[in-house]
């Protein structure tokens, strides 16, 4: 299938690992011209040299913290109009709450909210006035099905996952989609280092705990990214602007729920 997203300007945040590392492929796989961003200038670049060697696109690379409103300047002076905009950022530690003060909660929603929304804020109207525009936010399973250590992360994505429903229903009569994509366990860094805590408490070996894990999704195992990049990609072609303000679940059947 034809995405209808060749030439297409995609931005994708956070994108030198993980997830945001395979949505940037997919789009680039799909003919799109793709501007990623990371802090650390070593993965970015390596990154960008696969992205070229899998599709043959020149992806341009912004070293900058997306989380600030400097790496968000940086961002947007090297893909100023974006038709694409994926918005991703690494999750907040895991916890307690009790142990979490009012920094550790600024933090985390600078980080998994606002810098969302200011990104949204700073490229929506052009997608607007071009009749094109896909918005994707990369957020969690837990936005859905709550995880209790995770309360950083339930609470800061909840809050954007609000504040697009309103927004989405505004955007989508000019052709501009904003939709949310929610990982359960994918095979990522983010995942192992998790994993680590578990290792950690349980005294069970990395192995035991992945496999234990695994057996307990109904899939019986970890998403590999290249199938979220996929999702990513669909949810940003041209067939797919009836799809808006949606959260769209990606987990292997976790959730155990009908809606």
């Amino acid at each position: 299938m034809d995405l209808g997203i060749k030439d297409k300007k995609a931005l994708v945040t956070a994108a030198s690992k993980g997830l945001g590392r395979a949505c940037a492929i997919s789009l680039a796989r799909e003919g799109a011209d793709v501007t990623i961003t990371a802090r650390n200038a070593g993965p970015l670049e390596a990154t960008a040299k696969e992205i070229n060697k899998l599709t043959g696109a020149t992806v341009t690379m912004v070293i900058a913290d997306i989380t600030t409103q400097e790496g968000q300047a940086a961002t947007l002076n090297a893909c100023p109009d974006p038709d694409i905009l994926v918005n991703n950022a690494g999750g907040p530690p895991p916890g307690d709450f009790r142990d979490w003060d009012r920094n550790d909660w600024i933090a985390a929603i600078d980080a998994n909210m606002l810098s969302a929304i200011f990104m949204i804020k700073a490229t929506v109207d052009g997608m607007i006035e071009r009749k094109f525009g896909r918005i994707v936010n990369i957020t969690s399973a837990a936005v859905k099905a709550p995880i209790d250590i995770l309360g950083l992360s339930n609470g800061a994505r909840a809050g954007l996952t609000g504040f697009c429903a309103g927004l989405a229903r505004k955007t989508v009569a000019h052709n501009v989609t904003l939709n949310s994509i929610l990982p359960g366990p994918f095979d990522t860094d983010r995942l192992n280092a998790t994993l680590e805590g578990a290792v950690k408490s349980s005294g069970m070996s990395m192995d035991e705990i992945r496999a234990a894990r695994m057996a307990s999704n109904p899939a019986g195992r970890f998403g590999d990214p290249e199938e979220f990049g996929e999702l990513c990609a669909f949810i940003c072609s041209a067939q797919a602007g009836y799809i808006t303000g949606q959260n769209l679940l990606i987990d292997g059947g976790s959730y155990p729920g009908t809606l």
